[in-house]
């Protein structure tokens, strides 16, 4: 099977876009081992650790992200220069993941067959 692109580009919890995006992609990874992430511009913050959604009343999904290891989801990328306009570092984040430039990402967007955007 191709492979199957997903971008985080949203902020979490100001809509439903990241949580509705991670359930596509754990629901996605019971039919296809072939998916990769991308987490660029404000979808950086999908994968900040020690958020308190409750203070805004949403439901906290942030820690599901984790379960990406145990459904084989290994390629995960992040914009490096997100990161960085933002003031974090890669060991803000609750997953291990690729922190890459803005063109290893482009690179390997081309790589996708369907690319979905969150």
């Amino acid at each position: 099977m191709s492979k199957l692109g997903f971008v985080f580009s949203t902020a979490p919890h100001g809509s439903a876009s990241g949580r509705e995006g991670l359930d596509a992609v754990l629901s996605t990874s019971n039919y296809s081992e072939n998916i990769a992430l991308f987490f660029v511009g404000d979808g950086v913050f999908q994968l900040l650790a020690n958020q308190q959604p409750d203070v805004v009343l949403s439901r906290d999904y942030i820690s599901t992200f984790k379960m990406l290891s145990l459904c084989d989801v290994e390629e995960i990328y992040v914009c490096e220069q997100s990161l960085a306009e933002r003031g974090l570092t890669n060991t803000a984040l609750i997953i291990d993941a690729d922190v890459v430039e803005r063109s290893v990402i482009a690179s390997q967007l081309t790589e996708c067959v369907k690319v979905l955007q969150f």
